[in-house]
C-alpha cells in the first residue's frame, strides 16, 4: 500500500503538470503533433516550464531504477519494469540534450495518465478490506478504477501514442528537419517503449478475460506472485 500510495501521489502530480503544459498554455502539441519540430534548432533554449517537468520526471525516473531493484515488491514484469525504467530515463536526458523536449511533453502526457489509475484501483483494492471488514465504497471505486484503466491504457497508450508521437518523430520530423540529428536512435527507444506498453496490455487482456469468465471475483494484480505461502501459519525451517 506504501509503494502504491507513492506512486499515486507523484504520478498525479507529473500527468497533472503536463496536461496544464500541454491544455492550460499555448503549447499546440497535443492538437497539432507535428509543431513539435517546428523551429527546431541544436542547442535552442529550453523553456522553464517544460525543463522544470523534465527535472521532476528524470529525478522520478532515476529513483525508480534503485526502488525497483532494492525497495518495490517484486513481480513477474520487474524485469520488463526496470528495462523500461532505463529507456525512459534515456530518453528524458537524451532529448533534453539534444532538444526534442517538446516530444517529451507529449510522451509524459499520454503515458502518466494510466499509471495514476493502475495506483488508485491497486489502493481501493486494499482498502476495501481495511478493519477487517467489506468497505462497498472501496470495492466499487476500485472496479471503477480498473476498468478506466484498461480504456485508458489502449486509448493513450497503443492508439493517441502511435498516432501523436510516433508519426511526429518517424515521419513529420524529416518533412521539418530533413537532417535531423539521432533519427534512429531516438525512434528505436520509442519504438522499445511501444512494446513494453503492448506487453503490459496483454496483462489487461488476461485480467479482463479472467474477469468476464468467471475465473477472477475479486481484483488483484497479475504481475504479483502467489503469497499464500507466505501467510501460512506453519513455520519454515529457517523460523
Amino acid at each position: 500500500m506504501p509503494e502504491s500510495a507513492w506512486k499515486f501521489v507523484v504520478y498525479l502530480g507529473c500527468w497533472s503538470y503536463s496536461a496544464y503544459l500541454l491544455l492550460g498554455t499555448d503549447y499546440p502539441f497535443f492538437h497539432d503533433p507535428p509543431s513539435v519540430f517546428y523551429g527546431w534548432t541544436p542547442g535552442m533554449a529550453v523553456p522553464r516550464d517544460i525543463a522544470a517537468n523534465y527535472l521532476l520526471q528524470g529525478s522520478f525516473y532515476g529513483h525508480s531504477i534503485y526502488a525497483t531493484l532494492y525497495m518495490d515488491t517484486w513481480r513477474k514484469d520487474s524485469v520488463v519494469m526496470l528495462a523500461h525504467h532505463v529507456v525512459t530515463l534515456a530518453l528524458i536526458v537524451c532529448s533534453y540534450a539534444f532538444r526534442y523536449h517538446n516530444v517529451g511533453v507529449l510522451v509524459f502526457f499520454l503515458h502518466d495518465l494510466t499509471d495514476v489509475q493502475l495506483e488508485f484501483t491497486k489502493l481501493n483494492t486494499y482498502f476495501k478490506a481495511a478493519g477487517g471488514t467489506y468497505q462497498r465504497l472501496h470495492a466499487l471505486l476500485g472496479d471503477l478504477g480498473c476498468l478506466c484503466f484498461c480504456v485508458t491504457w489502449f486509448w493513450f497508450r497503443l492508439y493517441w501514442f502511435p498516432l501523436k508521437v510516433l508519426y511526429a518523430t518517424l515521419h513529420t520530423s524529416l518533412i521539418s528537419v530533413p537532417d535531423i540529428p539521432f533519427y534512429f536512435f531516438f525512434n528505436t527507444l520509442l519504438l522499445l517503449l511501444t512494446a513494453m506498453n503492448l506487453y503490459w496490455f496483454l496483462y489487461i487482456v488476461a485480467l479482463a478475460a479472467k474477469v468476464l469468465t468467471g475465473q477472477m471475483r475479486e481484483l488483484s494484480d497479475l504481475r504479483e506472485y502467489d503469497t499464500a505461502e507466505a501467510h501460512s501459519p506453519k513455520p519454515s525451517k529457517a523460523e
